[in-house]
């Protein structure tokens, strides 16, 4: 057992200590049977702290997709367990793990996945609505003064740019308070200047209100918006870097080779 590993397990067992937001303790995911079985993650460990930004990088097939996917829950691990704070979710039923995504975890995906009838606001707190929780007024409004859409709540997603749905998409994540906000190539279909705008909110979301994010990109721009980048090759953890500057990111992705 390496030493992040050992680090990781008496983490998850001493009681009194505050857990990081996620964590992933030897977590492997295999495809496919016999000689046709493909190792997506290979015995990955890693855990990401409350209140800070990781950016998640690497090759395609590297395994970044498949590793957040894991600490989402949104796929289980073929071995290994993932942590939400100090809930072990890879053993969950899918009814306990559907409520545990909806209560504690915030999604950010490339796709906006609005709602088209309904206005800005209304799609902010739909997922609060559909769980039958009341919005708590005072936390919304902090987030749209944040995302900076305050005039545009009276809007439906046709009569906003992409960049406005976005950052739409991204209030409504951490409209509920969420533990943690799962990111997966939020700017990938956004002009720079939308994801550029996009990125500042995430950052000011964990500086200002203490949230915690993890963002798969491809972009070292991005990336650098981050506190930490993790690098993944061949369904490995191969490096990572802390405060990270986008020429550093660049420089070493093209050692990496992707």
């Amino acid at each position: 057992m390496t030493l992040s590993n050992t680090l990781t397990r008496q983490q998850a067992a001493t009681p009194g200590t505050t857990p990081p937001a996620a964590r992933a303790i030897s977590v492997t995911k295999r495809y496919g049977t016999a000689d046709a079985t493909v190792a997506a993650l290979d015995d990955v460990t890693v855990s990401f702290g409350r209140g800070r930004f990781t950016a998640i990088m690497g090759p395609s097939g590297s395994g970044k997709s498949t590793l957040l996917h894991m600490l989402a829950g949104l796929d289980r691990p073929t071995s290994g367990e993932v942590f939400l704070g100090d809930t072990e979710i890879t053993s969950l039923r899918d009814k306990r793990l559907t409520q545990l995504r909806r209560d504690r975890i915030g999604f950010i995906f490339q796709s906006f996945n609005l709602l088209p009838t309904m206005t800005a606001a209304e799609n902010i707190v739909l997922p609060m609505r559909i769980a039958g929780r009341k919005p708590d007024a005072d936390w919304v409004a902090s987030i749209v003064e944040t995302v900076g859409l305050g005039g545009r709540l009276g809007h439906r997603p046709a009569q906003l740019s992409g960049g406005q749905q976005q950052r739409v998409a991204a209030a409504r994540a951490l409209a509920s308070r969420p533990e943690i906000v799962f990111a997966d190539e939020p700017t990938g279909a956004l002009d720079s200047r939308s994801g550029a705008e996009l990125l500042g909110f995430l950052r000011t979301a964990v500086d200002q209100l203490g949230q915690t994010v993890v963002m798969v990109t491809h972009d070292p721009t991005a990336a650098a918006y981050a506190d930490r980048v993790l690098f993944l090759a061949d369904g490995r953890i191969a490096d990572e870097m802390q405060a990270p500057s986008a020429e550093a990111v660049l420089d070493y992705m093209k050692n990496l080779g992707a």
